[in-house]
């Protein structure tokens, strides 16, 4: 059974509706947050300061100001302002090289020192317990750095 030319076009012209359908589904979902995460800072407890490794940033009245290595200054600072985590019950496998964060929230005097995978989304908090960010929050929390000329 020979299909004509017209019928062939319907069936491409459907297929390729359902798969940009189906393509913008997947686009949105992936976009949101899942339900199951909470804000990593509020605004009861909201971030004044971070240091990521050698980088830092920090809240001022004028605004966020970073290292002078650090490009994209404002959008690392609101990264982390709206980052999102989830509780894990089991410590994960790790792989790559740890960053040490330093982070200092409004209204407590001392630091906290977290730990974090930037590759798997993984934070390790001064209490021991783990939390992952998700895919679609890591790699803003990435700061883009200026490069290095070195002088000899």
């Amino acid at each position: 059974m020979a299909l004509s030319r017209k019928k062939w076009n319907t069936i491409i012209i459907l297929a390729s509706i359902l798969m940009i359908s189906v393509l913008t589904v997947i686009e949105r979902n992936s976009q949101q947050t899942p339900m199951q995460t909470q804000p990593l800072f509020d605004k009861s407890a909201p971030l004044s300061q971070l240091q990521y490794g050698e980088l830092w940033l920090q809240k001022r009245q004028s605004g966020w100001q970073c290292s002078s290595r650090v490009l994209n200054c404002l959008d690392w600072a609101n990264a982390w302002e709206q980052v999102h985590i989830s509780a894990l019950t089991d410590k994960p496998e790790t792989s790559g090289e740890p960053i040490e964060l330093v982070i200092q929230v409004d209204d407590l005097i001392d630091a906290q020192l977290w730990i974090m995978f930037s590759e798997q989304g993984l934070l390790k908090s001064p209490s021991g317990n783990w939390y992952q960010i998700p895919p679609s929050l890591r790699e803003n929390l990435k700061p883009i750095v200026r490069g290095q000329v070195n002088e000899r």
